[in-house]
């Protein structure tokens, strides 16, 4: 088959998973794949930049934005001769962005089937202007194929109604996302190195974090690093107030993952609800222990592997966690898992998955 793999935002986990996924695809036998991205994607900076050979023009801020929704009609038809002069078999959208109706309208003016792989089935807390102004539930229902990466997603997406007149839902997973070879985790030879990495929004748990740190006490035997893009909150100003801990308010660009991970012995989610984390799949690769509540989809992305640990979203149950995690790293009792070797949830199975529910259509 002809594939087209797209996703038009530029910051975020979505181009890494766009980028890994149009290239399993490719290289499975008898495929070819073509990879679509935003212009501006920090994945497609330096001289390292990813191989893309459709960088579309999209917005930098939210005046940009607003200019690019307004000039829908003139745009569509440069996207209309791309894909006429291309007219691959299916387009798949990696994921979700707010530019995709610009895609959707065009494949179906053209009869062109799309897929989507669904990341998450309903807007988190402050995400819901997000979902309406991408028109997510309109794009979901016109594709040929839903791919969510968690039975925790598939069942959100069944609830709605989705997945009836023929169109397919098949859960797929996230494989894990290697940035390199990382040094082993305490090779450093200090207390050990906790990350709470990403979005710093109300429902990751940094109120959790916050409320078993101040459990724990300041004795605390391991250094917390907090880090990411988000809003000022009491649950920020209460973590910046702990000794040990460092918070960086402020967006981490593509370049800086591989060492903000290599930095970290475990990295810690305490999120309150989860569809499945992109940072865990990062964690995972690295070899990085992951300490997670228990919601949403984390159970089942993290089942079997080593060096993960579960707990409930609660402040003592995260405490308790907080202490196993530091003796674990400590005396080396728990070997860190690293899942790229597991063919089974790897990059080559989910395209072969994915192509198998495909290839009917």
């Amino acid at each position: 088959m002809k594939l087209l793999v797209w996703h038009w935002g530029r910051r975020g986990g979505g181009p890494l998973f766009a980028l890994r996924l149009a290239a399993a695809l490719g290289d499975v036998p008898g495929h070819n794949v073509r990879l679509s991205l935003a212009g501006g994607a920090e994945i497609l900076a330096g001289a390292a930049a990813a191989a893309c050979s459709w960088r579309e023009p999209t917005y930098e801020n939210a005046l940009g934005y607003a200019l690019q929704r307004l000039s829908g009609p003139l745009v569509r038809g440069r996207v209309m001769r791309r894909l006429s002069e291309d007219l691959p078999d299916i387009a798949i959208c990696a994921m979700p962005a707010l530019l995709d109706a610009r895609m959707t309208i065009s494949l179906r003016r053209l009869g062109i089937p799309y897929a989507m792989v669904v990341h998450d089935a309903a807007a988190h807390p402050g995400e819901a202007f997000n979902f309406r102004v991408m028109g997510q539930w309109r794009q979901f229902r016109d594709a040929r194929a839903l791919f969510p990466l968690t039975a925790h997603v598939e069942d959100g997406l069944r609830r709605q109604g989705f997945g009836k007149a023929g169109q397919r839902v098949v859960k797929l997973w996230h494989p894990p996302v290697g940035l390199g070879e990382m040094a082993p985790v305490m090779a450093h030879g200090g207390p050990p190195r906790l990350l709470c990495f990403g979005r710093l929004l109300p429902y990751k748990g940094l109120g959790l974090l916050a409320g078993a740190l101040e459990r724990l006490g300041p004795e605390r035997a391991f250094q917390l690093r907090v880090c990411g893009e988000g809003p000022a909150s009491p649950s920020l100003a209460q973590l910046r107030a702990q000794p040990g801990v460092s918070v960086e308010q402020r967006w981490v660009s593509e370049a800086e993952l591989p060492a903000l991970l290599a930095w970290a012995d475990a990295v810690v989610l305490p999120y309150q609800e989860a569809s499945q984390s992109g940072v865990a799949a990062l964690a995972i690769a690295a070899g990085r222990y992951v300490l997670a509540t228990n919601v949403g989809g984390l159970p089942e992305q993290l089942a079997g592997v080593p060096g993960a640990r579960l707990c409930a979203p609660t402040v003592e149950a995260v405490a308790r966690g907080l202490i196993q995690l530091t003796v674990d790293l400590q005396a080396g009792g728990v070997e860190a898992a690293r899942p790229p070797e597991n063919t089974a949830v790897g990059w080559p199975a989910l395209a072969q998955t994915m192509l198998a529910a495909l290839a009917p259509l």
